[in-house]
């Protein structure tokens, strides 16, 4: 049996950029020295696909089980049964039904663990929506499926890792959403997520204001001061390292961001913007806290350029990447507490009290 790191792949929007960009990935054979790939979908749609991008040298192994996954092929679960008519470039009910198959296919063999990550192609947040399925995203969705009370969206680059304390939700809502409890989970979540998935041992993270300026000292807003601060002071106090609040435009403008290990940003936009402008084509979309580990590519269905043989896969390739290496950590984690736990060595955890002078 392969000890290879086992990805399942959702295919997202069968009329957007997502099979390109996993066809892109994979039609580099060394990518299979790194991970066995296993895509959950159709091998028409696949074949589809294949022929409109003039990339029909590449095979699958079709398979219908997790564990009969070929380490050294490019391997495929049909997730249905129908013929699909597929419509590159136009968002309909076909491209949501099939998403969510495909999505709903994978994430059962991840549950179960007959996946070890799942790696999600981009999905069109309206057209997906059915009984099935009424979450704003995949990490609203993955959350319920894992049982998880709380996770994180976590971008992350080689460059910048930042995470959102509000994530899906209208931009109004924001202020009365943000409370100091859920700024202490959030920052919890970025720092054990630093320390398991990153081994990073002593994670330095940013807390950006809500208002301009961070409200100018109360001026322009109370949240700062009422809300923001006490939870960074809190979670401090627990022995996470935490600053600010940091204005945003400034914080990145002037790279201040260099100084972090990651950054939470306030809401969805706040901290994508600046991350996307950032790392644009290498960033990878982490949902931090769950029992297993899925990443995705930082873009959307890209319905624009679907078929045109356009699509960059580099931000799919790092996610791919960047699921790999989260896996190994936590195996590598889980070897060494396991070995303490034999030798009778007592597991410590650190937290520490020394100021920094990161303002």
């Amino acid at each position: 049996m392969s000890d290879k790191v086992k990805i399942g792949i959702s295919i997202g929007d069968v009329n957007g950029i997502g099979l390109e960009v996993i066809l892109k990935t994979f039609a580099e054979n060394k990518m299979l020295d790194y991970c066995t790939p296993i895509l959950y979908g159709h091998t028409k749609v696949a074949s589809f696909h294949r022929k409109a991008l003039k990339m029909e040298e590449i095979n699958f192994n079709v398979i219908t089980q997790a564990d009969a996954a070929n380490p050294r092929r490019l391997n495929m679960i049909n997730a249905w049964d129908e013929d699909v008519k597929i419509d590159l470039g136009i968002t309909n009910e076909i491209g949501g039904k099939y998403a969510l198959l495909s999505l709903q296919k994978a994430t059962d063999d991840l549950v179960k663990g007959e996946i070890d990550a799942l790696v999600t192609a981009p999905i069109n947040k309206n057209n997906i929506q059915s009984e099935n399925f009424s979450f704003p995203g995949h990490t609203e969705y993955l959350q319920e499926r894992s049982g998880n009370s709380d996770v994180l969206m976590f971008l992350i680059s080689e460059t910048l890792r930042v995470g959102v304390v509000t994530s899906h939700i209208p931009v109004k809502d924001v202020p009365q959403t943000i409370t100091q409890e859920k700024i202490v989970r959030k920052l919890q979540l970025i720092n054990d997520s630093l320390k398991k998935d990153f081994w990073i041992e002593k994670p330095k993270i940013a807390v950006l204001g809500l208002n301009p300026h961070a409200s100018d000292n109360g001026l322009l807003g109370k949240e700062e001061a009422e809300v923001i601060s006490p939870a960074i002071q809190e979670a401090f106090d627990k022995g996470i390292i935490c600053f600010g609040p940091y204005p945003a435009d400034g914080f990145f403008g002037n790279g201040t961001y260099k100084k972090f290990d990651a950054v939470l940003a306030m809401y969805h936009d706040q901290g994508l913007i600046p991350f996307k402008t950032i790392a644009f084509s290498t960033g990878v979309n982490y949902t931090a806290g769950l029992k297993f580990v899925r990443t995705s590519p930082d873009h959307g269905t890209g319905y624009d350029i679907a078929g045109k043989n356009m699509a960059d896969p580099t931000s799919f390739m790092e996610a791919v990447f960047a699921a790999i290496h989260i896996v190994k950590h936590r195996r590598e984690q889980e070897k060494m507490l396991a070995n303490q736990l034999r030798s009778g060595g007592k597991l410590v955890e650190t937290a520490s009290d020394v100021k920094d002078d990161a303002n």
